[in-house]
């Protein structure tokens, strides 16, 4: 029997379980089709399906009243509304209602399979919980927050503070340190955590599709727009949307942003109609906000808006005592996945791991990990294995320096960011050049930090502070 998610069809027609099945045959999705409304009803009762795709006009629109039956169930799955009615009418009345997603029939495969796509994530994301862990007490399959570190235990107490409260929260820190994890964290101690959870990567989809995405639009708003359209605003009325990357938004739909978290109102792309929605807000960031008002690049009102309460990531060189902590921790994770036997780890392997800067932070750490382990082959992960996995992205040492190094290390940045094993690679390669800079100027200057300072054309505290992000020492 498939493990995966449950879909219920309910639909007169025969042809759009048909037609779901079809576009899912090599998914890993269990699809029960009904006819009626008692039917229905029946099988909502046994609680056991992830997303329900409903006509709301069959049976003289009783499909609203099984929406309303949905509503009440706890987690809520996602519900996706079909009509034949593809108006924006249609479409406004069934997101008030509470309808996730609106498909105009007849269907198109594109729609259904991203609406389907969308509901699956949305309901995986709420579904997955995140456990806060500062003792070491590890819960087998369960996403955790683990550290005991200062650092660390600062961010929990703000999850504690923050979660019950319906503030918009901003979190901020650098990429690979968590924050998707804590903004599910916020939603699942919430006081919304029965209801989506929506997430867009505002980084990750073309700016020319982006406002689509967050505002949906209307049919023939655009070439190949063909149907009405709800964005993500609309899915998470009544519920969470997390912003990822909120910095990559350009000037027009910060402005659009701003509105929407000022007046709780938008427009759909081609659309006149005003839509009034209710959504909690979490927000997330590795950029330098204020940095950006200050060139101009982000909107300083925007800003505001969304840091109503912050909730900092800190790197992994400034969480003391937790790299052994993790390491032990997806040590035992993946073994389970991988099913591996129990693999230990030596004491100088860890001690490399915490003298590593480690740019990618902790979703670096759990490649490392997770490569040493297959590597490993039952023995114990020694200090090479790990020395020849980060000498794969780490910089080489300065004074070691080939022609060409560089113009290498670019490369398998790159191809790190295309295998998914690091993000923001601009950011890691500015970062390790920046390190070598201070540790050569340093070394140079014989400790003087005024010189130092002076050559790389940085004030003596930025220099003292630089040097301190890369663990160097200024005390020579």
């Amino acid at each position: 029997m498939t493990s995966g998610p449950a879909l219920l069809v309910i639909d007169p027609d025969p042809g759009v379980a048909s037609a779901i099945g079809s576009a899912f045959k090599e998914a890993d999705i269990r699809i029960t089709s009904v006819s009626s409304g008692d039917e229905a009803i029946e099988e909502l009762d046994s609680g056991e399906f992830d997303i329900v795709i409903c006509d709301l006009a069959f049976e003289e629109g009783r499909g609203f009243s099984l929406l309303k039956k949905v509503q009440k169930a706890t987690p809520q799955p996602p519900f996706i509304a079909l009509s034949e009615l593809a108006d924006s009418r249609s479409a406004i009345e069934a997101v008030k209602a509470g309808a996730f997603d609106f498909i105009p029939k007849p269907i198109a495969a594109s729609d259904l399979n991203r609406a389907i796509n969308e509901a699956i994530d949305c309901s995986r994301r709420a579904s997955e919980p995140v456990a806060i862990d500062p003792r070491n007490e590890f819960n087998d399959g369960v996403d955790t927050l683990v550290g005991n570190s200062r650092a660390m235990l600062d961010v929990y107490k703000a999850l504690g503070r923050l979660s019950a409260t319906p503030v918009t929260v901003l979190i901020r820190g650098e990429t690979g340190t968590g924050k998707e994890l804590v903004a599910r964290a916020i939603y699942q101690h919430g006081h919304r955590a029965h209801k989506p959870f929506i997430t867009i990567n505002c980084a990750a989809i073309p700016e020319n599709l982006l406002e689509s995405e967050l505002f949906g639009h209307e049919k023939g708003a655009f070439t190949g727009a063909v149907a009405t359209r709800i964005g993500k605003f609309e899915q998470a009325n009544g519920a969470t949307l997390f912003l990822d990357e909120i910095g990559d938004l350009n000037h027009s739909l910060q402005a659009k942003l701003l509105r929407v978290l000022q007046q709780k109102r938008f427009q759909r792309v081609g659309g006149s109609e005003e839509i009034q929605v209710d959504v909690r807000i979490i927000a997330a960031t590795h950029r330098p906000l204020e940095k950006m008002i200050s060139e101009g690049d982000f909107r300083e009102d925007l800003f505001y808006r969304l840091n109503v309460a912050t909730i900092k990531l800190p790197p992994l060189r400034d969480r003391t005592g937790d790299i052994q902590l993790l390491t032990g921790f997806f040590l035992k994770r993946f073994s389970e996945e991988l099913n591996l036997p129990p693999t230990a780890i030596t004491r100088n392997a860890v001690s490399r791991l915490e003298s590593s800067r480690l740019p990618g932070n902790v979703r670096q750490l759990q490649n490392v990990v997770r490569k040493a382990l297959l590597r490993s082959r039952g023995y114990a992960i020694d200090r090479e294995t790990i020395d020849d996995l980060l000498g794969e992205t780490e910089p080489p040492e300065q004074n070691s320096v080939e022609t060409g190094s560089v113009e290498r290390y670019c490369h398998q940045l790159v191809a790190d960011a295309a295998s998914g094993m690091l993000e923001n690679v601009h950011q890691v390669a500015v970062e390790c050049v920046e390190a070598n800079l201070v540790e050569c100027a340093l070394e140079k200057s014989d400790g003087n930090i005024s010189k130092a300072s002076k050559w790389l054309g940085l004030s003596r505290l930025t220099f003292r502070e630089k040097a301190k992000r890369y663990g160097i020492v200024t005390d020579r």
